[in-house]
């Protein structure tokens, strides 16, 4: 095509998104928004602080520049959406009041700043209205972004297939963890993006061609997910099957579109589950990995050929209302077939079904954690874990401590002290459990609140009478209950990469809610139906002592993220120049420790640096500097009793391991150098240290 002929295309599609800005100017720096999310997914998905706290400030500076150049009318947000907000900033008030009774109050310091991340990112997406167009260029966005990153992820694993050691740092333990690193949030990251991939391939007025990658899109995330096989994931997507056809708009569009990309995935799943069966048998997956490669892109391939030319046909040729109707009762009778069909076919498969769930019950509850499981397919073996322990610890401290509960991110010395297995979680893998023990009545009922008003705000937008604004408000609502579904029975909300982008989705389902229509005494408000990008601040419903408390706010919520992430940069780099710098190493974790007065990370470092050079008095006093901010650090406890055994003075040892063992009473080295002070031996500091980094490899 000559350049005069492709230059009007040209003009007239930039044209079309200047006008959309100028309609939704929010949409600027919603975008900006969303590009860091899809840097997130990129590496670790957004888990680390020195990822996510920046990137808080980036979010924070994103609102500042919104509120500051586009008007933003109080009055006219709907009621729903303002106690959505005004509950959100309640929950994230109380979080950070929680370090107040935090036993750990450097992590429920880090636990509050998340949750303020993710108000900001929901203010960003639901404060200022939003169009169809605007809010669809948003989510497809997106949702094309995570699409390629999936294609990029199958052509390196592809790649990786040639060398063992590669494909085993991609896939340990047979599973697919790049580029998240665990296993469970990477299958999550490809299936939040599914969802609203597949709905807005429905959307007729789409192009046809954007229908059709979205479409062979989905295909291309569902078995890149796969290849992580994750149980979780597996038992969310009934869920949000039924949840799709019960509670969204376009039920007939939704399974027309869904009857393709689940024959696609069906088709290249076999070969994408070998993948895993290769490796877990210690066989050559090499030819395994290129055939499941071949078969997922060209799945894609003619899912998305079939929906483009099903979407071009019904583009160009418009039904008459009878027609349609027919139509429509012809895919509900397909639709109630293949209901039919694949609960035959998976009473077939599954045999008595009150049989599979006893079985599965009793693997999850077992006590014996993953070993409770049957041999065969990871996802079909059982559902055998150390949740359920997880659950009754949470489920305990919650009937402790029910109003304020244990303080954010505060599950973890808990379970030292009163959990069965062997593992030592963070967190209790349930957004539910962990709202409910660590944030206790007061936070859980803000929070629901919260979510409730949104979700009803949301529920207004899906009643429009633009179909664009339905399609794209369940699209945001799928990649956020799927987010929500899966994140009850796994650790999601620590994951900024996965959790941001659920609340952007619902944040901008809010926008969608049709705006309350407030009269206004400056003409300018008056001629302006929608404001534009510039002219002079106007905030109406916004009075100056309310800026003013808004500064201050960001003033606070900038030293707030900025303070741990500084702090963990210096230790970072303390651990990276110790061998050769010990001084400087020091230095730096000092520093540390000022940046973040509440965490005891950077002396617990000092201290094992101290240890690694000798020197026992150095790291003694670095330990009790880390006892001195959190009293119950079982580690901390146990390296100070270690220290005194080995100086031989065993009262201060026997005392101080017998701590070490109250807060960690499975530990059997805290037991073992227990023993060994009562007994009046002394303990090998050097020796314990090599037995505990020798544990958390195997841990590893």
């Amino acid at each position: 095509m000559s350049t005069s002929a492709t230059k009007p295309a040209l003009d007239e599609a930039r044209g079309g998104l200047l006008a959309t800005f100028r309609a939704a100017p929010a949409t600027v720096p919603a975008l900006a928004g969303l590009g860091l999310f899809v840097v997130w997914a990129t590496d670790q998905a957004g888990y680390p602080v020195t990822h996510w706290a920046p990137g808080g400030l980036i979010v924070l500076a994103l609102l500042g520049i919104a509120l500051s150049s586009i008007p933003l009318r109080l009055g006219e947000l709907p009621a729903s959406v303002r106690i959505a907000i005004g509950c959100l900033a309640l929950y994230t008030l109380f979080s950070f009041l929680s370090i107040l009774w935090a036993a750990v109050p450097g992590d429920a310091w880090e636990g509050a700043n998340r949750t303020l991340l993710y108000l900001l990112v929901f203010a960003l997406f639901a404060l200022w209205p939003q169009r169809g167009r605007s809010a669809a260029l948003l989510v497809g966005a997106w949702t094309l972004a995570m699409i390629c990153l999936a294609a990029f992820v199958a052509l390196h694993v592809n790649g990786a297939a040639t060398s063992a050691a590669r494909l085993d740092k991609l896939l340990p333990g047979d599973r697919l963890v790049y580029p998240s690193g665990y296993a469970n949030a990477n299958a999550a990251q490809w299936l939040m993006a599914f969802w609203p991939a597949l709905l807005l391939a429905r959307e007729r007025s789409l192009h046809w061609s954007a229908r059709g990658l979205l479409a062979g899109g989905a295909v291309l995330l569902a078995e890149i997910a796969l290849l992580s096989v994750s149980r979780g994931s597996l038992y969310a997507t009934p869920v949000m099957l039924v949840l799709v056809f019960t509670l969204l708009p376009g039920r007939t569009r939704t399974f027309a579109v869904l009857v393709p990309a689940a024959a696609g995935i069906g088709a290249a799943a076999p070969s994408v589950l070998r993948v895993g069966e290769r490796l877990e048998h210690g066989q050559n997956a090499t030819g395994a990995v290129h055939t499941a490669t071949t078969e997922t892109f060209l799945a894609a391939l003619a899912v998305g050929l079939v929906v483009a030319l099903g979407a071009a046909i019904e583009h160009r040729r418009s039904c008459s209302a009878p027609a349609a109707a027919r139509i429509r009762r012809g895919i509900g009778a397909l639709a109630a077939l293949t209901l039919v069909a694949i609960l035959i076919g998976g009473l077939v498969a599954a045999g008595n079904p009150l049989t599979r769930i006893e079985h599965g019950w009793d693997t999850f509850k077992s006590g014996s954690g993953y070993a409770a499981n049957g041999s065969g397919n990871r996802l079909t073996s059982g559902l055998g874990s150390n949740r359920y322990d997880f659950y009754r610890v949470a489920l305990n401290e919650f009937a402790a401590h029910p109003l304020g509960g244990i303080g954010a991110d505060n599950f973890q010395q808990q379970y030292l002290a009163h959990g069965r297995s062997y593992e030592t979680p963070h967190y209790p893998h349930s957004v539910e459990l962990r709202t409910l023990a660590q944030t206790g009545l007061i936070g859980t009922l803000l929070a629901l609140i919260g979510l409730g008003a949104a979700l009803l705000a949301a529920a207004r937008a899906l009643r429009s009478p633009d179909p664009l604004v339905r399609s794209v408000t369940a699209a945001a609502l799928g990649g956020f209950a799927y987010w929500m579904v899966h994140g009850s029975f796994d650790w999601f909300w620590e994951f900024a990469g996965l959790g941001a982008p659920a609340f952007a989705l619902l944040g901008l389902a809010c926008a969608l809610a049709p705006r309350v229509l407030v009269p206004s005494t400056h003409q300018a408000d008056q001629t302006a139906e929608t404001p534009g990008l510039s002219g002079r601040w106007r905030h109406p419903g916004l009075p100056r002592l309310g800026i003013g408390v808004g500064a201050i706010a960001a003033v606070l919520a900038a030293l707030s993220l900025t303070a741990p992430w500084l702090s963990q940069l210096e230790v970072q780099s303390a651990a990276r120049v110790w061998r050769s710098a010990p001084q400087s190493a020091y230095a730096r974790l000092r520093t540390a420790a000022n940046l973040n007065p509440l965490s005891d990370e950077a002396y617990l470092v000092a201290g094992s640096i101290a240890l690694r050079f000798g020197d026992l008095a150095r790291a003694d006093h670095e330990f009790a500097l880390a006892l001195g901010r959190t009293p119950g650090d079982a580690y901390a406890m146990l390296e100070r009793g270690a220290i005194a055994s080995s100086e031989n003075d065993r009262p201060a040892a026997v005392e101080l391991l017998e701590r070490a063992v109250r807060l960690d009473p499975r530990d059997p080295l805290a037991r073992q150098a227990l023993r060994l002070a009562r007994e009046g031996k002394r303990v090998n500091v050097e020796e314990l240290n090599r037995s505990i980094l020798l544990n958390a490899q195997q841990l590893a």
